[in-house]
Formats: C-alpha cells, structure tokens, sequence
C-alpha cells in the first residue's frame, strides 16, 4: 500500500488521470454482468475480478480456479490461471506476475490494465465496423493516430496529448526554436471529431473559443455519450489537464471508429455556414 501511493504521488496527476480511466474502461465491460470495481489498486487482488473482466472481454470461460479465495496462494493460483490465459491469447506478460497483483503494485496492475485495453479495445475491434484498411505494419497506436487525423483533415493533429516541434522555414531550415502543435486539451479537437464521425452533431466546433476549453470538451463528449454512445471515459476536466496521459486519450478516442449514431439525434446545420 505504502509503494502504491509512492507510486501515485510521482507525477500524481497523470496518474490519478490514468487510474481513473482505466477503471471505468473496466466497469462499462463488467457492467454487462453487473459487476463494479471501486478500486483498480485493491479490487483485483484476489484475482476473481480479474478473471471475470477478462472472461467478458474473450467471451471465454476461464478454466478452473477458486471461487471463494481465502488464503493468500489460492489467490496467487486465481491470478495466475488469469495470467496465463491471456499469454494464450497472445498477450505477452512482461516483469508482471501474480504477486504483484495480489500484493497490489498499483504501477504493474495498470500496466496489466493497459494490455487488456490494448489488445481488446485498440488492437482487435476497431477495424470490423469500418471501410478503412489497417496496415499491418503499423502499431495500434499509430493506426488510431491515422484514424483520427482522417477523420478530422481540417486540423492538424499529430499525436493523443500535447506536444512540440521544431520549426522549419519554406527552405526546411531548422531553426532554433519550437512551436507548439495542436493537442487536445482545448476541447475543438474533439469536436471536430465527433462532428466528422457524425456530421452536424456538433456542427459548431470551428467557431469555438479555445479559452472556453472546459465548456468545448464538455458539449462534445455530451454529445458523443448521448448520441453515438461513446461513453465518457475521461472527463472533460481531465482532457482539458495538460497532464493527461497518451494512454488515457487512446483508451477514450479508440471507442470512435466503431460509434454509431443513433435516432433522433440533434443533427443540424451550423449556426455561421460561412465560417
């Protein structure tokens, strides 16, 4: 417990941030049989919850383990099998193993947490529903990367958090300075993105105030969670945090190619064509 929040108080914000969306990627798949983590730290200690989350994310059955773990090696045997299906499934488990999970290493449970997400939510599904082709050779995350950046041609986003680059004059001289790219953190970004995934559903973005980067994100990923189900895994005081963390925004933004819009939805056209 000591080490954990060790762990959390070194750059706490981006963290807590990754903590948070994390466990909610968690709830809204265990939500499907009524099973509810509090926290990520603690909740999977004794490995049944674990199992469950993952049994729901394979649509397998888990093979035999102790449902009613009392005993620290009965724990240690649970996460175990778990573990060790998902290195069937081809998930490669690196420098984590029972104990950590049992012992609650917050650090590595996340990072197992990370795997998971990896591999069910960005790796596999993102392509089925849509007409774009994946390069094999290219990462997940660079393909969601290229997703987006499709989908919002008007903007030239470049990567999930906040970055900088090197200038470079028409001659492609570098100079000695950087310049600030677009991120995320004003909230237009994801406007535009969820008004290219459904057109006239948040028609207005382009004329938004980059100051009112709060009210921005908050219409937006209203509208997504209302109308494409695209549910609010960050919060859209934490998208506005300069401090949120890549994996964070990969785990939000991957639930986009596969949204679908629903009826009755608030479709119109925007408020100044001419802008």
């Amino acid at each position: 417990m000591i080490e954990a929040e060790r762990d959390l108080a070194e750059d706490a914000e981006w963290k807590r941030i990754q903590q948070n969306t994390f466990t909610r990627w968690a709830n809204e798949h265990l939500k499907i049989i009524d099973k509810t983590l509090m926290s990520l730290e603690t909740d999977l200690s004794d490995g049944l919850s674990l199992i469950a989350l993952i049994e729901v994310l394979s649509q397998k059955k888990m093979s035999k383990h102790n449902k009613r773990p009392t005993f620290r090696s009965q724990k240690l045997e649970n996460v175990s099998v778990a573990l060790k299906f998902l290195e069937r499934e081809g998930i490669k488990i690196i420098n984590i193993d029972s104990t950590d999970i049992v012992d609650c290493k917050l650090k590595l449970i996340l990072g197992l947490i990370w795997l998971l997400i990896l591999h069910y939510s960005i790796s596999m599904p993102m392509w089925e529903s849509d007409g774009d082709s994946p390069n094999d050779k290219q990462t997940p995350k660079q393909r969601l990367l290229n997703w987006v950046k499709n989908r919002v041609p008007e903007l030239p986003i470049h990567n999930f958090t906040t970055g900088w680059t090197k200038f470079k004059s028409e001659k492609n001289f570098e100079l000695n300075f950087w310049s600030f790219f677009l991120d995320w953190n004003d909230g237009k970004a994801i406007g535009a993105l969820v008004d290219n995934v459904a057109p006239g559903l948040c028609p207005d973005w382009a004329t938004w105030d980059p100051k009112d980067a709060l009210q921005n994100a908050t219409e937006a990923m209203g509208l997504a969670d209302d109308w494409l189900g695209v549910r609010q895994l960050i919060k859209p005081d934490e998208m506005t945090n300069p401090n949120i963390d890549e994996q964070s925004m990969m785990t939000y933004l991957s639930q986009y190619p596969s949204a679908k819009l629903k009826q009755g939805a608030p479709i119109r056209p925007r408020t100044n064509p001419n802008r």
